[in-house]
């Protein structure tokens, strides 16, 4: 399953944002369970307890973990709950398994409506805090809020939240002055905020508060396994289809903000360029002129309303950038289109490298997704479109250039079909296994195999990333496990379970039935494939990746299945990596990627932020000249003329005005120099070839 796929439905179904009414309006009605709901549970802990691949009893012990991982679903920065409302909780610590084979549902419930209490009380006293002329926003003295409270304790008491709660309301007035409004609209902004919060608790419904709850359940098992409503069912069903219009985003919620998990392939996000996984989406405007709706706090169901629309039209997006260099939120403007098939294809480029005295044609195939047009497939179309068939004809056309070896790109590639990336890795090798499955009973199959003789047999090189996933980990890890290829980049991301569809009585369940091995017995679950050669990467994998997940299926090993072995890669390493390191020792790209990563982990490592406002902007301002610094160097070893400040870089940068109607590029064409990893994956597969051809080489043929 393409990890794309996965992650929104994991994150749509978990993290459901409660919202509130109105202060001064009736309160809030509690929330109670149905019987279709009470069916649900004991038919859910039934299909858990005998199909899902981790065997796990639904008893006391998991009934504690699931009290934290509920708690922690409803109230993960600890700010509405007090302390004493967990310590009444305590009772029912060892009582869900009990409750929930029978179908109870009450105690669950009275968890939510005290979540909901708490929450309405809050908003209610911030929105009137924000309302009183009174209340003074002190942003000269020096004090600090600490930015991950997951690890931190409840408050103990009202007064202490409320201490907290004023520090919130500063730190977002300040955020939202530095990005150049005045204190009076970052307060009307903040009021509207909350008060839409206030608004809509009043279409809560008990499917909502179901669905938080039995997702605790069964994020317990692996963060795949998910509850999906029937209402959710259906929104899957559709986007499996592909039939709806919208940017090609795949969002999820974290706290109280909507953020990009990734981006589709060829989606209209993709090829517009600006925004980037981890950003933050703040508010939301219509067209060209609409107004902009703040989302902070809403529901991620209706954050998706608002972004979908009909193809053609403009949506433009407010974000907070996951980037740690950009020192305000941006604006996004993008269309909103059908990812079309030809906008995901396969595509080639040739290009030559210098390596002392000798040059190297080199031929580069990008793969952004596996794909295949079942529709026409299963109509009979000879001309169907595939990966393995256009890579085919690539491979060709690049056999015909004659070149010396191949990068296949597969940088971002979230997975996509299985058989595909078999039949890919078929191109590559003789007959012989690619991947294994094992089923929750221990069986293993063996069934995805290459079965014709390699159309390809010169040096290979696969390019990956952090978010190379599922179906290219499978290709990855054929290659180097067969020593084909070198493989170069950074660590991909770990997806190497299996999911199945199952109806419920209510709703259906997404369970994880299997796990992919590689042919050397080890699994791509959770460590993902390790690269050959590596090379730096801005993503941070403990925010990013199957490890960053809790409860993540583990890592472990089968018995490896009999496979060839073309070239000792390892024999060649040394050698190999000497002279990469030498390069990006020296290469300007490299340079600035890796003073980039130092403010990023400068970012990460930052458990506080100021709450004065001359600090924050000091700091503002000392980032600013840090990155023009780097920015002119960069510019300076290239030749290029350098930024006079840091206005000019940002609107370089920037593009163009966000007001101005997005233009798209259709399948961009690969361009090497100007993509530094590419090219250092070039020199790399040079130093490869010519280690390979070098006439002392004993390469293992078997």
């Amino acid at each position: 399953m393409q990890i794309a796929v996965v992650r929104s439905l994991k994150f749509t179904l978990l993290s459901v944002l409660i919202s509130l009414s109105l202060p001064g309006l009736a309160a809030v009605e509690e929330l109670k369970p149905s019987p279709e709901q009470s069916k649900a549970v004991t038919d859910l802990v039934e299909k858990l307890s005998k199909e899902h691949y981790r065997d796990q009893e639904l008893n006391d012990a998991l009934s504690s973990r699931y009290l934290d991982g509920y708690l922690k679903s409803l109230d993960n920065a600890k700010n509405f709950f007090l302390q004493a409302d967990i310590n009444e909780f305590e009772k029912y610590r060892k009582t869900f398994d009990d409750d929930y084979k029978k179908g109870q549902l009450d105690n669950s419930f009275a968890i939510y409506n005290r979540f909901n209490k708490r929450m309405v009380e809050r908003l209610e006293k911030v929105i009137k805090e924000l309302d009183d002329p009174k209340t003074k926003f002190d942003f000269e003295v020096e004090e600090s809020i600490v930015i991950d409270r997951e690890k931190a304790a409840w408050p103990a008491t009202a007064a202490e939240a409320d201490k907290l709660w004023h520090q919130y309301l500063k730190s977002n007035l300040l955020n939202s002055m530095l990005s150049e409004k005045t204190l009076e609209e970052s307060k009307t902004t903040l009021r509207k905020r909350y008060a839409n919060q206030l608004r809509r608790l009043k279409q809560q419904t008990p499917e909502e508060a179901f669905s938080v709850m039995m997702n605790s359940l069964t994020t317990l098992y692996d963060p795949h396994t998910n509850y999906l409503s029937p209402e959710n069912a259906e929104n899957f069903d559709i986007s499996m289809s592909l039939e709806l219009q919208g940017i090609g985003a795949v969002l999820q919620s974290d706290e109280d903000y909507t953020k990009v998990s990734s981006l589709v392939v060829g989606g209209p996000a993709q090829k517009q360029g600006q925004l980037k996984p981890n950003d933050k989406i703040v508010s939301i405007a219509q067209g060209i002129d609409g107004e902009f709706v703040d989302v902070v706090g809403w529901r991620l169901d209706e954050v998706v309303k608002l972004i979908r629309g009909p193809k053609g039209t403009i949506v433009r997006l407010e974000v907070m950038p996951a980037d740690p260099t950009a020192t305000a939120n941006k604006q996004v403007t993008i269309k909103r289109e059908t990812v079309k098939l030809e906008d995901q294809a396969a595509k080639k480029a040739v290009f030559e490298i210098k390596n002392g005295d000798t040059t190297f044609k080199l031929g580069v195939i990008d793969i952004p997704t596996f794909y295949m047009n079942f529709e026409a497939y299963q109509k009979g179309d000879p001309n169907y479109k595939s990966t393995t068939r256009d890579v085919y004809n690539l491979l060709n056309e690049l056999n015909k250039e004659k070149v010396d070896g191949i990068i296949i790109d597969l940088r971002d590639n979230g997975g996509g079909s299985l058989p595909e990336a078999a039949m890919l890795t078929d191109l590559f090798v003789d007959p012989g296994p690619v991947v294994q499955i094992r089923q929750s009973d221990d069986t293993v199959s063996r069934n995805y195999r290459a079965y014709q003789p390699a159309v390809y047999r010169a040096p290979v090189a696969v390019l990956i990333n952090r978010l190379s996933a599922s179906a290219s980990e499978i290709f990855a890890g054929a290659i180097q496990d067969y020593g084909r290829g070198i493989v170069i980049g950074s660590t991909t991301f770990g997806k190497g379970s299996v999911q199945n569809l199952v109806d419920l009585k209510h709703g259906r369940l997404k369970i994880t039935e299997a796990k992919f091995y590689r042919i050397s017995g080890d699994s791509t679950q959770h460590r993902g494939v390790i690269p050959d050669v590596s090379l730096p990467s801005l993503l941070d994998p403990d925010e990013i990746g199957e490890s960053s997940y809790d409860n993540a299926l583990p890592w472990d090993r089968i018995h490896p299945a009999p496979h060839q072995n073309y070239y000792n890669i390892s024999k060649f390493l040394p050698r190999i990596e000497t002279a990469h390191q030498e390069r990006l020792a020296r290469d300007p790209e490299f340079i600035y990627l890796n003073k980039q990563s130092e403010i990023f982990k400068e970012a990460a490592a930052k458990k506080e932020v100021s709450l004065r406002l001359a600090t924050r902007k000091q700091e503002q301002q000392q980032l600013e000249e840090r990155m023009l610094k780097m920015e002119n160097e960069l510019r300076a070893a290239k030749g290029e003329k350098p930024y006079a400040d840091y206005a000019a870089l940002k609107a370089d940068k920037g593009g163009d005005d966000p007001d101005a109607e997005p233009e798209q590029e259709n399948n961009k064409e690969i361009n090497p120099k100007e993509d530094p990893y590419l090219m250092e994956a070039g020199h790399i597969l040079a130093d490869f070839i010519g280690q390979v051809k070098a006439p002392e080489s004993k390469v293992a043929q078997q």
